[in-house]
């Protein structure tokens, strides 16, 4: 009698990632999204120069065109701005912290959710309404609005953008928490982890949150993108990061004066390179929610 071999069981993650590459916009929104953090994270090493380091400028060399060679004979690639920083080199660092503030902000948020959309959609009663009632509130005022009051309040600086994004973010990862703890706490599965007699604290973060965690990923990448445009807005208008650690919208802004004198570079390629994060990083979003909305799949 021949043995039957049972094949086993793919894993979350394996078919997410294969279902994942069948989409080539995807994987193509996916390389360039680690293409574009590679460089942000080892700017230091591939930028030809040190935006922040004074002994490497010269106003000789401000507002040059793309492809143009400076005073010291060395090629400005992409041009350079108004105070001889080359165009290339500012831009990696402006993507670094666009990066860093728009991933941590996401990041803080997303565990601030998780916590409030466990408490709120687990034990229900008051602690549901009053959780439910400020996120309601919360979501009722425009991001950016928001955002600018609490920079109002607090300042300028990274620490505070942080902040600001944070507190415009955190809301949508409630919400979208509680509704899918209202959904599998009614499970069998959690029916029968109660009359085991076991900790509300071990159902919650090691039987329902592993379940709740499909949606979230996606708010959560498509929100990514949302918070770097946030950020750039923010920077655009003087409230974000501060002038000595310019983020993509600051350096944007930095160039805006002089796109009707024909000097379009200095805000023309920062803003490409900002478009093309964006937009990675939401078809990428687009396709995980393709994948893990249970009514799409095949």
């Amino acid at each position: 009698m021949s043995a039957v071999v049972s094949a086993a069981p793919e894993g979350f993650w394996h078919r997410t990632l294969r279902r994942f590459t069948r989409s080539p916009d995807a994987v193509v929104a996916g390389v360039v999204l680690l293409i574009l953090l590679a460089l942000a994270i080892l700017a230091p090493w591939v930028a030809p120069q040190d935006p922040y380091d004074l002994t490497q400028l010269s106003v000789m060399n401000s507002r040059l065109p793309p492809m143009s060679r400076g005073a010291d004979g060395v090629l400005y690639l992409l041009g350079s701005d108004q105070q001889g920083r080359e165009m290339l080199s500012v831009m990696l660092y402006g993507l670094r912290v666009s990066l860093f503030v728009s991933f941590t902000s996401v990041g803080i948020g997303l565990a601030i959710g998780i916590v409030l959309g466990l408490l709120a959609g687990f034990n229900g009663g008051l602690l549901d309404a009053a959780i439910m009632r400020v996120v309601d509130v919360q979501l009722g005022i425009p991001a950016i609005l928001l955002a600018i009051i609490i920079l109002a309040v607090l300042g300028q600086g990274i620490d505070k953008t942080i902040v600001a994004i944070t507190l415009t973010q955190y809301a949508y990862f409630t919400r979208t928490v509680r509704g899918a703890v209202l959904v599998e706490r009614q499970r069998d599965y959690v029916l029968a982890a109660q009359g085991l007699d076991i900790g509300p604290v071990r159902i919650l973060f090691r039987h329902i949150l592993p379940n709740c965690l499909p949606p979230v990923i996606v708010v959560a990448t498509l929100h990514t993108g949302g918070a770097i445009a946030l950020e750039a807005t923010l920077s655009f208008l003087g409230l974000g990061v501060p002038v000595t650690q310019p983020s993509l919208g600051m350096v944007i802004a930095n160039g805006f004066q002089y796109l009707m004198s024909g000097r379009y570079w200095i805000s023309f390629f920062p803003g490409v390179l900002l478009m093309v994060l964006v937009i990675a990083i939401n078809l990428i979003g687009d396709r995980l929610r393709d994948i893990l909305n249970p009514r799409l799949q095949a």
